[in-house]
């Protein structure tokens, strides 16, 4: 039995490996700020939305903050922690028995076995994966990538992705549900850099946190490579605004930065608000491996917004397929491109 069936069993055969299973207290505080956020409208789309957390650790103490964090947009939230590990999915239940014990009624908060099989009552419409890939081949995290998502619960997302110990870097993926036969995928997947500003001595540092399908890719030719390069160059031009804070370096290496990338620049995925908060989104197929890209089933062509005249010197990004276009030059008056 499966998510596909809609029921809930512990015979399920589990997918997937045991993982370190480290952890610390708001490790994942900056994805779980982006779930929240960005993600609201996914996690009010239904009366009581399922949201899953796969591979929690050898500790608990992340999925209690989801779930806390989670019932402050959504109170009627159900979240379930799966682990492969049967003496973690003990040790987790027991921890919710005491609390539950102490006067923390805790509702719609449980833990069980579990893997890439999604073995719960319904379909999930988040499913946070995080430090859980980096242990897999590249190849295996493709085809977890894509069981995860058959598993989500039309319009859902998975959110996958890595941090460091403490929580201060972390790069994750947004990828949306896959389209129900004959249907029209709404949204397109996104990749996520986000940092504490302060402690950040280049924006290539975040290559450290790539998720597993680009960490062995950051060499040149790709274009995750070419990304960071960028990134980095437009961070040393902005050396002089350091003397106004690491913030304003930040915003302004990203104003720099949009000239020749498809910065989202948009609420709920971007935008000063995001930007401020260390975090910068551009769509996956900008960054994606030139070998490997998740199924097209639309081509949106992102320019320089609101004015644009084609050119051979911009490159062009399409939503799910990268394009290259030519003609004279790409002008715009705010010398941007927004997504």
């Amino acid at each position: 039995m499966s998510v596909n069936d809609g029921l809930y069993t512990d015979s399920v055969r589990l997918e997937g490996e045991i993982t370190r299973g480290t952890t610390n207290p708001s490790r994942l505080r900056r994805v779980d700020r982006w779930i929240t956020q960005a993600e609201r409208s996914v996690l009010i789309s239904q009366e009581r939305p399922l949201v899953v957390d796969l591979g929690y650790g050898a500790s608990p103490v992340t999925t209690l903050e989801l779930y806390t964090r989670v019932g402050e947009v959504a109170p009627s939230a159900e979240v379930i922690g799966l682990e492969i590990d049967p003496e973690r999915v003990a040790h987790a239940r027991g921890l919710l028995a005491q609390l539950r014990g102490a006067g923390r009624p805790l509702p719609g908060l449980s833990f069980a076995s579990g893997g890439f099989e999604l073995p719960v009552p319904r379909r999930p419409v988040i499913v946070r994966a995080f430090n859980v890939l980096r242990q897999y081949p590249e190849d295996r995290a493709w085809t977890a990538w894509r069981r995860l998502q058959a598993g989500l619960a039309p319009g859902g997302v998975l959110v996958e992705g890595t941090c460091d110990e403490i929580g201060r870097r972390a790069v994750w993926v947004t990828l949306p549900a896959l389209p129900v036969a004959g249907s029209r995928q709404e949204r397109g997947p996104l990749v996520t850099f986000s940092t504490r500003i302060a402690s950040l001595e280049r924006p290539s540092d975040l290559a450290e946190r790539l998720p597993k399908v680009l960490i062995h890719r950051n060499l040149p030719g790709e274009r995750v490579h070419q990304f960071l390069w960028d990134f980095d160059r437009a961070w040393d031009r902005c050396a002089p605004y350091s003397a106004f804070g690491s913030r304003q370096r930040w915003l302004a290496a990203i104003s720099l930065l949009r000239e020749d990338w498809p910065v989202v620049c948009r609420p709920p995925y971007g935008g000063q608000r995001r930007w401020r908060l260390g975090e910068l989104t551009i769509p996956w197929s900008a960054i994606a491996p030139l070998d490997r890209n998740l199924s097209i089933t639309r081509v949106t062509i992102y320019f320089r917004c609101p004015d644009v005249t084609l050119g051979a010197r911009g490159k062009q990004w399409s939503g799910f397929a990268h394009a290259k276009l030519g003609g004279a030059n790409i002008r715009h008056r705010e010398g941007s491109r927004c997504v």
